[in-house]
């Protein structure tokens, strides 16, 4: 009697061993190939991200060309240069010629081409304070291409002014063309905020 108890004893033991051994095995396995799909998922998430974003800027003096080189540098997306058909000059004549757009509602024509533009997600447009506005030549980028569907997020350079009441007009435009808009942010150099805001957008 105390031989077959025995038995069934160590029987029981043997199968609970196993049992153990083979959940053990099974979720070492789930786990193993959720954190492998995870990591996919987030490494597509990324490239996409990059490949669907754009930089496109105004830059009179280099101040906002530098703003849109460091923000291109964190990102990695594509950056294109927006030109006047016209050059504005010197500072004195962009100075005089941008007052007189703005005063007159006058969208100069821009000379510069956006291939496959429609591909892009996010834009994020560029561009210098002038009276508290951005050029009007941000204007025309509006005119001349469709923002519908696309994530607008605007970055600006001046001496002191705020970017407050440039952006107010930058998400005017963008939401007139049925774009998402996102709040940007003026450059003065501080890379560490430029970083942290790059990081809330995703970047």
């Amino acid at each position: 009697m105390k031989l077959w108890k025995k038995a069934l004893l160590t029987i029981g033991l043997v199968f609970s061993v196993i049992s153990l051994a083979a959940c053990a095995n099974s979720n070492s396995s789930s786990s193993n190939n959720s954190q492998s799909n995870g990591k996919a998922k987030t490494t597509k998430v990324g490239k996409a991200s990059k490949s669907n974003t754009l930089i496109v800027y105004f830059s009179l003096t280099g101040t906002t060309q530098d703003a849109a080189k460091y923000i291109q540098k964190q990102t990695g997306t594509k950056m294109i240069r927006l030109q006047p058909e016209k050059a504005y000059g010197d500072y004195d004549s962009a100075a005089r010629r941008g007052d007189r757009e703005r005063r007159n509602n006058i969208h100069p024509t821009l000379a510069t081409n956006i291939p496959n533009f429609s591909k892009y997600k996010t834009v994020f447009i560029g561009y210098p304070t002038w009276w508290q506005r951005p050029p009007m030549l941000i204007h025309t980028l509006f005119d001349k291409y469709n923002f519908q569907g696309k994530t607008v997020v605007p970055f600006t350079t001046s001496m002191s002014t705020p970017i407050g009441p440039s952006q107010a007009v930058i998400k005017q435009l963008a939401q007139k063309d049925g774009a998402t808009f996102k709040n940007g942010i003026r450059y003065d150099n501080n890379n560490k905020q430029v970083r942290s805001w790059l990081k809330g957008l995703g970047y």
